[in-house]
């Protein structure tokens, strides 16, 4: 299993915007690149990419949820 880390500090986000669907779902394809979410910090929002390929398992942590740099964001099989 690998986990996806927070890269910094801020409010993760699993979808591009509220009416969208997530960047991924429980089973889907995962490539090294893939964006999995965002982390918006002072209103700017920097993607959140996977360093390796898998499958993804779930969310660790809620959509909107404030993260703290190193948080455990995303699991992949």
């Amino acid at each position: 299993m690998t986990d996806i880390l927070s890269p910094l500090p801020g409010t993760f986000y699993h979808k591009p915007a509220p009416d969208a669907p997530p960047f991924k779902e429980p089973g889907a394809a995962v490539a090294v690149d893939d964006t999995i979410g965002l982390i918006e910090v002072m209103k700017t929002f920097i993607e959140v990419k996977a360093e390796s390929a898998g499958t993804f398992k779930a969310y660790a942590v809620a959509d909107a949820t404030p993260v703290s740099a190193g948080d455990v964001l995303a699991e992949m099989d």
